[in-house]
């Protein structure tokens, strides 16, 4: 892997970053389209994509946002009302623009013609200029003077700008007077080299527009301080001058002049004013005497945070993995030595394995957030779509899961919430012949169960219609005519292959494909997935994934003569099986934990170990949702740091089994697939009953 990043390949991951700013704003727009604020922070956007994509060489990207950019300043400027037309039109915009940046060379070009033209026709302005930014009275012809301050965010060499082809393009509108303003200067044992610390006066007359000196500035302009005044062509006083500039108060002028000394150098001596910024005034002063003049800044706060590849974090994260497999062997070492300096050393460094693994995993954390925003342009689309009115609500944005999980998330929640919209909810005039509110409601959740994070996609229609579930599973083959299934087992049918209960198919369901992709997803992220559903009041469909997939805390246990880890998030309890219950249960396996009847699972015969039981096995009580089953195991370990490695392609069929891990004596331990031994369990034991 290279050190050095890709530019380009950054640009790309901020600008879709700035895409999904946009979208969320437009959004924002149409519920609130006074907001100043979200209309500041879409034209930001829209600017930012313009200049970086003309920087990095997207200039169908950089044109195309040019004109929407055009519509927005004048949104911007208050010359054009947020219409719900605007809105519709810019997402359009936006999703070309999204097609210019992911694959420009397959995009239809004139598909963006007919978006412009609907964007000229909704607001009434031409979008072939560029956007104004002055005044009328500022862009008159013939020469004009005007005073610039910039100064250029801290980090502006590291991102490649080169304050002197600035002023160059300054020098090249007119005749230029630059002066550099050193005060933000730190003492030379503060100085980074690598920081721009200067800001620049600069009086500049010149014959074209104020639009134009902006111009010079357009790749910078969101991340800098720029003030850009006309200034009158008469000469002024230098004290008048600082003043108007807001270099000096008018009080430290008139003390100054009371003193008879020259204004400059007195205030340079009582400490009211900088040497540098007097020479810049009388700079400016001399300039103003031939032709005309102009300036303002202030300094940026550096950057706290940086970008770094997930890559680097996946490949840190696998050495910390290694380690902990390092300290696992080093403490069972310690464990079998009587040196007391070895045991306080492995403890030491286990102490700061674990630490180090925490820090990495907090690292990968993101907030659900990132990834709920998606989701309100695709419903906003499907409510337009479906002709249904439907509102979306989300809790738990602020919710942190690992980002691969995330990643991973976005097409079975997409997947969730198209059948809530297009199957769940009703449309409005059946919603008020059911006494329901005429606009339908999608939930969208997020919280945290222990070392899980659970999902919940919801709405408030009209229910899953458990008669057809069953007819269409029998009509499939999937289950025989008549028989008996428990509610949760029957609403699991909907996640088989190829069952929809849809009366027709439409352009976005009904094919019975997509709710089977959702499960396999899920399990495939170590989760699962739990359904429930009241008639004439909705649907939940609630995912339950790890916060991460790299190491989890597992119990350790043995079966025969081989050892397996049981994720520690599913265990309950711990008891012993005694060989009266395990005599009473051989017909079937049920073990009575205070009153409750929990069906058991006998490892060593699902395993075919071939060795005899342990005389005092234990029962390991695991849980899933509301459901409960017991693994008899014939020796609890421990707890076990788990690193999780993943099955081989040879081995993908194998059930029971969701990874491996390795323990510290270098032998493998495969770790159960609890969902799925609760569920064979829980089948088991319904057999038994119906039998």
């Amino acid at each position: 892997m290279s050190a050095t990043a890709d530019p380009t390949a950054i640009f790309l991951s901020e600008a879709q970053e700035l895409m999904e700013q946009l979208e969320a704003a437009l959004l924002d727009l149409e519920r609130s389209p006074e907001d100043r604020a979200v209309v500041d922070t879409a034209f930001r956007a829209l600017h930012t994509i313009k200049g970086s994509g003309a920087m990095f060489g997207f200039d169908a990207l950089a044109r195309f946002t040019h004109l929407v950019e055009t519509a927005f300043d004048q949104v911007r400027k208050g010359a054009l009302s947020v219409s719900p037309a605007l809105v519709g039109v810019t997402l359009r915009a936006a999703d070309h623009m999204r097609g210019l940046l992911e694959r420009p060379a397959e995009v239809d070009a004139a598909a963006g013609e007919i978006i412009l033209a609907e964007l000229k026709q909704t607001t009434g302005i031409a979008t072939s200029g560029a956007a104004s930014h002055a005044p009328a009275a500022e862009e008159a012809e013939g020469p004009a003077t005007y005073r610039v301050r910039f100064r250029l965010p801290a980090n502006a060499l590291e991102m490649g700008n080169n304050p002197a082809l600035l002023l160059d393009e300054l020098r090249a509108l007119g005749e230029c007077t630059v002066a550099a303003l050193t005060d933000p200067v730190p003492p030379l044992e503060e100085i980074e080299p690598s920081s721009c610390y200067l800001a620049w006066d600069v009086v500049l007359t010149t014959e074209q527009p104020r639009s134009a000196i902006e111009a010079v500035f357009i790749f910078v302009i969101d991340d800098m301080e720029l003030a850009i005044e006309r200034v009158r062509e008469d000469p002024q006083r230098l004290g008048e001058l600082l003043v108007e500039r807001g270099d000096a108060t008018p009080e430290a002028v008139n003390a100054a002049l009371s003193r008879q000394d020259p204004v400059g150098a007195l205030l340079v001596k009582a400490g009211d004013v900088t040497a540098d910024r007097v020479a810049s005034a009388l700079a400016e002063q001399d300039h103003v005497r031939k032709v005309g003049a102009g300036a303002q800044s202030a300094a940026p706060k550096g950057a706290d945070s940086m970008r770094v590849p997930a890559e680097r974090l996946d490949s840190l994260m696998d050495g910390v993995g290694e380690l902990v497999i390092a300290q696992a062997r080093l403490k069972q070492l310690a464990g079998a030595s009587d040196n007391l300096q070895m045991k306080s050393v492995a403890e030491e460094i286990e102490r700061l394995a674990a630490g180090l693994r925490d820090i990495i995993m907090g690292i990968r954390m993101v907030p659900i957030g990132s990834l709920f925003g998606r989701f309100r342009r695709l419903v906003r689309d499907l409510s337009q779509d479906l002709g249904k009115d439907i509102a979306l609500h989300t809790a738990g944005e602020e919710t942190e899961l690992d980002k691969t999980v995330i990643d991973r998330l976005a097409d079975p929640i997409v997947h969730l919430i198209r059948n809530a919209a297009d199957h769940g909810l009703e449309d409005a005039a059946e919603r008020i012949a059911a006494g329901k509110p005429p606009q339908g409601q999608v939930r969208l959740s997020a919280v945290h169960s222990g070392s899980q994070v659970l999902i919940t996609i919801g709405d408030d229609g009209k229910g899953l219609d458990r008669a057809r579930i069953r007819a269409k599973a029998e009509a499939e083959g999937l289950i025989e005519p008549g028989a008996k299934l428990g509610d949760g087992e029957l609403l699991q049918m909907i996640f088989q292959p190829g069952l929809s209960t849809a009366k027709q198919v439409t352009n976005l369901s009904g094919r019975g494909v997509g709710m089977d992709v959702v499960k396999r997803t899920i399990e495939a992220l170590r989760g699962t997935v739990e359904i429930a559903s009241t008639p004439g009041q909705g649907t939940e469909v609630t995912l339950r994934l790890p916060l991460t997939l790299a190491i989890i805390d597992g119990l350790l246990v043995r079966v025969g003569e081989g050892r397996y880890v049981i994720p520690l998030a599913a265990v309950e309890e711990c008891v012993e099986l005694s060989e009266a219950e395990d005599g009473r249960s051989k017909g079937r396996s049920i073990l009575n934990v205070r009153g409750d009847l929990v069906p058991f699972l006998r490892l060593r015969d699902l395993f075919a170990t071939g060795t005899p039981p342990d005389p005092y096995q234990k029962v390991v009580i695991v849980a899933s949702g509301d459901l409960r089953v017991g693994l008899v195991v014939d020796q609890v370990i421990g707890d076990h740091q788990t690193v999780i490695k993943s099955l081989s392609k040879l081995h993908a069929d194998v059930e029971n089994f969701s990874g491996a891990t390795i323990l510290g004596d270098g032998s493998v331990a495969l770790i159960l697939d609890v969902a799925r031994l609760i569920s064979f369990g829980q089948t088991r034991e319904d057999e038994l009953k119906t039998a």
